[in-house]
């Protein structure tokens, strides 16, 4: 399994960024996804997870609303778009297999996950 997570960088609040994971090594178009996120000083945060097909998505309450998650399967990506970004969104951002948040914490906790993106919210 690679994931390959990108796209992130410094924007002031109020604005948007669209994170990437490129995947390889399995099947990806059955496979259920999630981004998760670290905060420095914080613990592990599941911030959102999309189905197989795409048309299943959850989110957290802290980013209801503003942030997007969607997949290609023909490209084997996943993404996220984060609209009205907040500073307490700075983090880095990992993409991980699974759904819930307990199965992509699960997940992520076996090192199913790539480098990481990372995002930070300034003015």
């Amino acid at each position: 399994v690679q994931l390959v997570e990108s796209g992130g960088g410094l924007v002031q609040p109020g604005g948007s960024l669209r994170l990437s994971c490129e995947t390889s090594g399995f099947y990806f178009a059955s496979c259920r996804m999630s981004w998760v996120r670290q905060a420095p000083g914080k613990g592990l945060e599941w911030v959102s997870g999309v189905g197989s097909s795409g048309r299943s998505t959850d989110y957290a309450e802290s980013v209801k609303g503003r942030f997007t998650i969607s997949r290609d399967n023909a490209k084997k990506m996943v993404y996220l778009q984060m609209n009205n970004l907040k500073p307490e969104d700075t983090a880095v951002y990992y993409c991980t297999q699974g759904y819930a948040e307990e199965r992509a914490l699960q997940m992520f906790g076996n090192g199913v996950r790539g480098q990481g993106t990372q995002v930070t919210v300034s003015s």
